[in-house]
């Protein structure tokens, strides 16, 4: 059996575990937005960070990158460590993933990804659209275990840049 994790956050510039492969592709009907609060990784209870997580969004494409994790023992290693380190996520969802040369049919199907859902009851962590000054001035101002806030949308920025999606960089805050 063989596992694939889809990145599109910190596992872009830290997947934080071994992996055989890397994949870069998109998923479909998902948006990359900031409205995820961070407590334990980027802020603190008292000052939360923000973070990226998916919206579903019909007709947008997240570009990421996947992950191939082989072997049992590798496997359970992995989702134990990944549950851990992304726990403020609520959501396990199962995606098709595309590459530039696979519009049409995914490279990959059955792709792990973490997602911070809007629905309060089920994320405390859901910190939801606000105005680009307001996210901007957390951003700049949470620092937490991992490190400060405004390192994680550098980071973020750069990787996107590797990637080849400079033009994606405007639409972070959008």
């Amino acid at each position: 059996m063989v596992l694939w994790v889809f990145g599109y956050g910190s596992l872009l510039w830290k997947a934080g575990f071994e992996y055989d492969e890397r994949m870069i592709g998109y998923i479909k009907d998902y948006r990359r937005v900031f409205h995820q609060a961070s407590t334990d990784h980027r802020g603190t209870p008292e000052y939360p960070g923000r973070v990226v997580t998916l919206e579903a969004k019909e007709g947008e494409v997240t570009w990421g990158a996947a992950y191939r994790v082989s072997g049992h023992d590798n496997e359970k290693l992995v989702l134990s460590y990944l549950d851990l380190r992304e726990q403020e996520y609520d959501q396990k969802s199962y995606v098709n993933l595309y590459t530039a040369d696979s519009s049409e049919t995914p490279a990959l199907c059955n792709v792990l990804v973490y997602i911070g859902s809007s629905e309060i009851s089920r994320n405390k962590f859901w910190a939801g659209p606000a105005p680009l000054e307001v996210m901007a001035e957390q951003i700049a101002r949470a620092v937490g275990p991992s490190g400060p806030n405004y390192e994680y949308l550098f980071l973020l920025e750069k990787s996107l840049r590797e990637l080849g999606m400079l033009h994606l960089i405007s639409l972070l805050f959008t």
